[in-house]
């Protein structure tokens, strides 16, 4: 059954004089006839009796307005729901563990505050991991700590980022090479877009990190650190701002070396780019 032929059902229920109903909806009486012959053929049941130029809905014409009109009037609606609120809907989002503990939290908050009919649902994974997700159409959006070079995947620049080395030994040197730290690394696990540009960046001499720990969480390192003076780690500068600011731990810099990146927005392709979508992008650009 289409939605038209509901329409006319409903029109006649109210008014069974069919050429009123003609002139109200501005089609022909044959239009509306065969409409409603169409309806009672695909539920094979007479829903009017023909009362001369009449159609007087029966018993199971009753018993049917009743059971559909409620669902009938919510489609209708939910046709307008967008026109309403072209701002309305549910996204899912995941983030890296760099982007969403330190970047996010508040820029989430204010989306929400100023837009209350969308709903986040969002996810703390590692950038490889988002990736996999935004390919399988499991994501809208993702922000990732990698760069990537893939024909189904679109990226925009979110902002810079730069991994620091950094101790709790406040007496360990202010800049030194690579091979002349004697301390324990405790690095993120692999697959973290951290490590991921720790170690590529390092290239040939990330042979010469050993590795003594790996963990999944940013807080779990910075504790450890901060009871050890004898490890050792590298993280984004916006992971330890507040502990180098109440010298709970001390930067370190690597001679030679620099580890800058991009932190970046990503999305598949063949995402679909509505007006939620679009703002939600210009919001978060416009926020670094």
């Amino acid at each position: 059954m289409t939605l038209k032929e509901l329409n006319f059902f409903y029109k006649l229920s109210d008014n069974p004089q069919v050429t009123q109903v003609a002139l109200e909806l501005k089609i022909s009486q044959s239009a509306i006839s065969l409409a409603i012959k169409s309806l009672e053929n695909k539920l094979e049941e007479q829903l009017f009796d023909r009362v001369g130029k009449k159609l007087i809905l029966n018993e199971r014409g009753r018993f049917f307005k009743e059971k559909t009109l409620p669902h009938y009037l919510a489609i209708i609606d939910s046709q307008k729901l967008f026109q309403k609120n072209k701002l309305a809907g549910n996204m899912k989002i995941a983030s890296s563990k760099t982007i969403s503990n330190y970047l996010m939290p508040d820029i989430y908050y204010e989306f929400l505050s100023k837009y209350s009919d969308v709903k986040f649902d969002i996810s703390t994974i590692n950038s490889t991991k988002i990736i996999e997700n935004i390919l399988n159409s499991n994501l809208d959006i993702g922000l990732i700590e990698i760069d990537i070079n893939n024909s189904n995947l679109i990226k925009q620049k979110l902002c810079d980022d730069e991994l620091i080395i950094v101790t709790s030994d406040k007496n360990a040197p202010k800049e030194v090479f690579i091979d002349t730290i004697n301390k324990k690394w405790i690095l993120r696990e692999t697959g973290s877009g951290t490590r991921e540009v720790f170690i590529n960046t390092l290239g040939k001499y990330a042979q010469d990190i050993s590795i003594f720990m790996e963990l999944q969480d940013f807080e779990e390192i910075k504790t450890i650190l901060i009871d050890n003076k004898d490890t050792i780690t590298a993280i984004s500068k916006h992971a330890v701002k507040k502990e180098l600011e109440q010298k709970q731990l001390f930067q370190i810099k690597l001679k030679n070396f620099e580890f800058k990146r991009e932190l970046q927005i990503v999305y598949h392709k063949d995402k679909s780019k509505n007006l939620l979508f679009e703002t939600f992008i210009e919001f978060l650009k416009s926020k670094f």
